[in-house]
């Protein structure tokens, strides 16, 4: 197949981009670098574009007959997005029509999106499944959403076909050692820690040890990068041989606590470190985990790496070995900030 990944050049996308490369499919990624790195497509050709440009868009689809998009291009930070929604609907869901828009004028009707378990917002009961009220409590949660239900529409209006991906906390590298998670600020949790554990950060801050969990600290399920691309591969496959619309929750249906998260990073490191304890953050709920039933029934698949130790060790060993230019992607992120 010959697959548009758009924000292939990002964390989740440039593994995507991998992966659909050595299975054999011929890939094109677009991004815009806004976010993305360049030396992180290491596969496929590159186009440097926005997703919001249909001149770009109209060429990449003139250029060849492609068989199904997958989008990745969304701003994903919760917390700017409540301080600059506007960018967040802009791009997230105004460049999302735009995108849609241009794969319907090119008669191109299938679509892998990439959304967030953000659109249920407080948790009604955990493990959280398909079912689950969708209510979000953040513009990005919202942008995702609406974006769901445009593809609902455009599906009963237009026949395009799509599939929704809602992830909980991706996390974890590349096993091979190609590609990391390479975020400017940093806001996950696991690359946060390793980043004190190695000493490049002081400290790491918990907020919150008051929480009805077993330990006090929130706890979240941790899904490894490369069983989220599996799952994004299968999805494809299959909404190409069924032609219709789904939905899916992806974790490992596992949750790990905030100190057992810090303690498999101190294991795998060897390293001990800081850490200190804050007040809690508003919005934290105190347990997120996902029922990934239907995804495992109906795609045939299953996380490979359900184990927490095997996924820090992946993100642990890209952090020794990785020559990331952190002082670019610094300048990138400060010369975003100055353009919103």
């Amino acid at each position: 197949m010959k697959i548009l990944v758009v924000g292939g050049a990002g964390y989740i996308g440039s593994h995507m981009v991998k992966q659909l490369a050595k299975a054999g499919n011929d890939v094109i990624t677009l991004d815009n670098l806004s976010y993305g790195y360049r030396d992180a497509v290491k596969y496929g050709e590159f186009v440097e574009g926005d997703l919001g440009d249909d001149a770009v868009l109209d060429s990449i689809f003139r250029s060849g007959d492609i068989d199904a998009v997958m989008h990745f291009a969304g701003f994903i930070q919760v917390g700017e997005s409540v301080i600059k929604p506007a960018m967040y609907y802009h791009n997230n869901v105004v460049n999302t029509f735009t995108l849609l828009d241009a794969m319907l004028r090119h008669d191109i009707k299938n679509f892998i999106f990439s959304s967030t378990a953000a659109i249920f917002g407080e948790p009604d009961y955990t493990p959280i499944d398909e079912k689950h009220n969708k209510h979000p409590i953040n513009p990005y949660g919202h942008s995702k959403l609406m974006i769901e239900q445009v593809l609902d529409d455009y599906d009963t209006a237009y026949g395009l076909r799509s599939t929704c991906l809602r992830y909980f906390n991706a996390a974890g590298a590349d096993p091979d050692g190609e590609l990391g998670e390479r975020h400017v600020p940093e806001t996950h949790l696991i690359p946060l820690i390793l980043q004190a554990a190695s000493g490049r950060r002081e400290d790491i801050k918990v907020f919150g040890d008051d929480y009805a969990t077993d330990d006090g600290t929130c706890v979240r399920d941790y899904i490894h990068i490369n069983d989220l691309c599996d799952a994004h591969s299968l999805a494809l496959q299959k909404m190409m041989k069924e032609d219709k619309i789904a939905r899916y929750n992806l974790g490992n249906g596992k949750g790990f606590s905030v100190k057992q998260v810090i303690d498999v990073a101190k294991e795998v490191s060897g390293n001990d470190f800081k850490v200190s304890i804050e007040p809690r953050r508003a919005g934290d709920p105190a347990v997120l985990v996902a029922d990934a039933t239907l995804a495992k029934k109906e795609l045939n698949w299953q996380p490979q790496f359900d184990d927490l130790k095997d996924i820090v060790k992946t993100a642990w060993n890209i952090s020794l070995t990785s020559r990331l230019d952190r002082k670019s992607a610094l300048k990138k992120f400060l010369k975003k900030q100055k353009k919103f």
